[in-house]
């Protein structure tokens, strides 16, 4: 009998651990890069898996101000399938750490998002963006 429980044991963490590799390579994160003309980011994307931070479009990474002399701010936007654009702000002539996870309640069920990297240029002028980058759940 102690000898089918340990079995019975080894398999079930055999199968935990298999699993979670599993899900652990499908939900890993890929880079990311964006410029225009004041703003850049470099970092990493990943979409959440189901109830893990609301199964969101998730971003980390630093969020810069190139042009340091020309007053204006910079901010990432996203939006996910169905929704409107979602701003995170930077801060004038400095570099910002960036952990966001877009999310809504219908994300759980979307699989598309895109995302910008802008320089805000006041309300008499466009913000120049970088172009949308799409991403889709895997």
């Amino acid at each position: 009998m102690g000898k089918l429980r340990k079995a019975m044991t080894a398999a079930v963490v055999a199968g935990l651990f298999f699993g979670g590799a599993g899900v652990a390579v499908a939900d890993s994160w890929h880079g990311l890069k964006m410029r225009s003309t004041g703003v850049f980011f470099k970092g990493n994307y990943k979409w959440e898996p189901k109830f893990v931070h609301r199964g969101g479009f998730h971003i980390k990474g630093k969020l810069q101000d190139t042009s340091l002399n020309d007053g204006h701010n910079v901010y990432l936007r996203a939006r996910v399938e169905a929704y409107d654009w979602t701003r995170v702000k930077g801060v004038q002539k400095r570099s910002v750490d960036v952990d966001h996870v877009f999310f809504d309640g219908a994300v759980l069920e979307t699989g598309k998002s895109w995302i910008q990297a802008c320089r805000d240029r006041g309300s008499l002028r466009p913000d120049n963006c970088s172009p949308a980058r799409a991403f889709k759940r895997r």
